[in-house]
């Protein structure tokens, strides 16, 4: 029976890994005032980023329509997705209504995650169940591990950056200038339900390191053989400076380091960094 791992493309990907995990991605769209942009191979990511700076109008994004998650299912046997939290995105929801449609005509099995977190969360999922493919589990299996790993993992990220938040109207226009020009950094992440929560306020980049390296430590999580995702738009030196901290302090088996794609980039902004474990 062939598998087949289908993620949208918040989740943040190398090429490489992409490659050699065979993982298809289906496209969320962004959307800059009123262009749209969708977000895959084709997208300049480059060009984006320069069109989201100069964007002064509400920037956002739209989810999979469900006909592209039926089209992803379309040549597997045994599916299993990785989608963006159901509290932050409809991914989820298409991939339910694409798993109805494919079944009224074909048979197999698609089994549904819904990551309850996004960015380098939902790469460090796929990653997860990549390995758990290549070890040839049983699916029952497969799946009671997942849901185990996903109710456990954590993530955290910090913005360099809130013009974007400025510009939706979720952080006013007072506080991020206060923000910024205070050199606040606000370590936000997942709650246990998929809801962006803040959890701890840092004077600069010195203290943001160490408050994130305190997280791990205060999460109680074995970190022995496992691993740590780093996501980043733009900031591959914080994201080393990050990593070479982390493995100083614990004993995770990797530490990945991967850019931010098209989505990633809208909400993280530029220089901004997600960590998940």
């Amino acid at each position: 029976m062939k598998r087949k791992i289908i993620v949208d493309s918040c989740c943040d990907l190398t090429p490489e890994i992409k490659e050699r995990y065979q993982i298809t991605s289906v496209p969320l769209t962004m959307r800059l005032g009123s262009k749209e942009f969708t977000d895959d191979e084709t997208l300049n990511l480059s060009d984006f980023m320069q069109q989201m700076k100069a964007c002064t109008e509400k920037v956002g994004s739209a989810s999979p329509a469900p006909y592209l998650y039926q089209e992803a299912y379309k040549d597997t046997d045994n599916a299993f997705v990785v989608t963006l939290s159901s509290q932050l995105s409809g991914s989820y929801s298409s991939a339910v209504i694409g798993k109805s449609f494919h079944e009224e005509d074909h048979g197999g099995s698609i089994c549904i995650f819904d990551s309850k977190t996004a960015s380098a969360g939902e790469t460090l999922i796929t990653l997860k169940l990549s390995r758990l493919l290549e070890e040839g589990k049983a699916t029952d299996n497969i799946v009671a591990t997942m849901k185990k790993y996903i109710d456990n993992m954590k993530t955290y990220f910090v913005l360099e950056n809130y013009d974007n938040l400025l510009k939706n109207g979720r952080l006013s226009r007072i506080k991020g200038k206060l923000i910024q020009a205070l050199n606040i950094k606000l370590i936000m992440g997942a709650d246990d339900t998929g809801n962006i929560a803040l959890f701890e306020k840092a004077r600069g980049v010195r203290s943001m390191l160490k408050s994130l390296i305190s997280l791990v430590e205060k999460s109680g999580k074995p970190t022995k053989d496992e691993s740590l995702v780093i996501s980043h738009c733009n900031n591959s030196e914080l994201a080393e400076e990050l990593s070479c901290e982390i493995k100083k302090a614990f004993q995770f088996s990797d530490v990945f380091i991967v850019p931010t794609g098209g989505l990633s980039s809208l909400y993280t902004d530029d220089k901004g960094i997600v960590m998940a474990f």
